[in-house]
């Protein structure tokens, strides 16, 4: 088995693509590579099993029905607007809720935050790579940081500069918590990067979906994470994840 991982930024220059092979419970960093443009992310992603993609796949439905009332100058479809806590359901997708009620962290906001530049790219690529299911289909939402939470390792603090000892401290520690798993050739690029780190820990959560091992939204949950995307939880241990 082959999956994909793509730590995606709103450029090419800042999104990072990871390729892992798995066989015989043993796991292999065959590629990982910075400034991957959409071409690249395409062609990494021929062949694998799942592909794992660090981005939100769509926006709250509540926030969609304002928007679009809005735009038709009709009245707004939510209220009261005049605090942080009224407008949450603008602003949060309900994976995203399901994500802080499981692990604490909470995802930024696809509505009110930077990353819907990254959400907006994110339509084209999956686009084009003709993923049509946002819930549990070729490409799966990714969450790098919950899924170190879920694993027990450290989720925080971990990107940018000013961190690399603690993403040094952070890498090693996951390969010892999963000694089948060989960095390769890739190892310092990982202690250096945290963009080439999250890639490579959205392939790990590529395979936790690949194996169906990761947590579905229920029946009301699904209705909606059909517009808005879904979070894969991994819900398996990561000294179990090649071995399963």
């Amino acid at each position: 088995m082959r999956t994909v991982g793509v730590d995606l930024a709103a450029e090419p220059a800042k999104t990072a693509v990871a390729t892992v092979d798995w066989q015989n419970g043993q796991a292999t960093l065959v590629d990982v590579r910075l400034g991957a443009t959409d071409d690249d992310l395409v062609a990494a992603s021929q062949g694998a099993a799942r592909v794992g993609i660090d981005s939100p796949f769509g926006w709250p439905d509540e926030f969609v029905a304002f928007i679009s009332a809005h735009h038709r100058h009709g009245a707004p479809t939510h209220g009261p607007l005049n605090t942080r806590a009224a407008r949450g359901p603008l602003v949060r997708r309900t994976t995203d809720d399901v994500v802080r009620e499981r692990t604490g962290l909470i995802p930024l906001s696809v509505s009110a935050d930077l990353i819907a530049h990254v959400a907006l790219r994110c339509v084209g690529v999956l686009a084009a790579l003709d993923v049509t299911d946002r819930v549990d289909g070729r490409a799966v939402e990714a969450y790098p940081a919950a899924a170190l939470s879920t694993w027990g390792l450290t989720s925080r603090g971990y990107k940018g500069r000013a961190n690399d000892a603690v993403r040094r401290t952070l890498v090693g520690q996951f390969v010892d918590a999963a000694p089948w798993f060989d960095l390769g050739t890739h190892h310092d690029l990982c202690m250096h990067s945290d963009d080439a780190f999250d890639a490579v820990l959205a392939a790990f959560l590529a395979r936790a979906a690949a194996i169906r091992r990761t947590h579905l939204p229920t029946g009301p949950q699904r209705e909606v994470a059909v517009r808005e995307g879904w979070i894969h939880l991994p819900d398996i241990a990561l000294s179990d994840l090649a071995t399963d």
